[in-house]
């Protein structure tokens, strides 16, 4: 049997998910928490061998102590449970979140019931188990090309471009010649894929690597 805490912090959905595996002859349902701080303290009262762990938890007095903070004191003090995220959430910010706290799965709410559960049972054997839509997600975030870095000289000179400087002003200011200038230029240009001064400066603002 696969012995598993419920985390949600609406009674209906909640219960909702606890009748879902109460239809699973190998899971059993342990124990109930409404919100963080009483999942982190159900985990390690019951030891269950896994924990389904809403993200959006708010404590209803005290300092507010969400899915991804609860899992990773679960976690913390005890390694051996494993946590899986079931969540209406899927943005990269909520998914990443989870994974850096330690869940060993992301699934969705809105998923079929044998999905969640074979998430389940493939977490309770050691396995990851995400959501398509999640797994996707997160390929297309290994593939895509690592964001633009700039040398400090070459943000020091679009710094200088952002303040309107021409380029012998530039040569000035940093003690260099006018053809370093534009080198170091072309080399700003063909990082961040622009073709002029203008888009270079507004892009490197877009992506924080010069100050607005």
């Amino acid at each position: 049997m696969i012995r598993v805490l419920v985390a949600d912090d609406h009674p209906i959905v909640r219960s909702g998910i606890v009748a879902l595996l109460h239809d699973a002859t190998d899971v059993e349902v342990v124990g109930e928490a409404s919100n963080g701080a009483q999942a982190v303290e159900l985990a390690l009262a019951l030891h269950p061998d896994l924990v389904l762990m809403d993200l959006r938890m708010p404590v209803p007095t005290g300092p507010e102590l969400d899915g991804a903070e609860a899992t990773a004191r679960i976690l913390a003090a005890a390694p051996d449970i494993r946590v899986v995220v079931l969540t209406t959430y899927e943005t990269d910010e909520s998914i990443l979140t989870a994974i850096e706290a330690g869940a060993s799965g992301y699934l969705l709410k809105a998923a079929p019931q044998e999905e969640i559960l074979a998430g389940i049972r493939s977490v309770a054997r050691g396995e990851v188990a995400l959501a398509p839509s999640i797994a996707a997600l997160l390929v297309r975030r290994v593939k895509a090309p690592p964001p633009a870095t700039l040398s400090a000289r070459e943000r020091q000179v679009l710094a200088l471009v952002a303040q309107g400087n021409s380029n012998p002003a530039i040569a000035r200011e940093l003690f260099v010649s006018e053809a370093t200038v534009k080198t170091h230029l072309l080399h700003v240009f063909e990082k961040l894929g622009v073709n002029d001064r203008t888009r270079a400066v507004t892009l490197a603002m877009e992506l924080g690597l010069l100050p607005r």
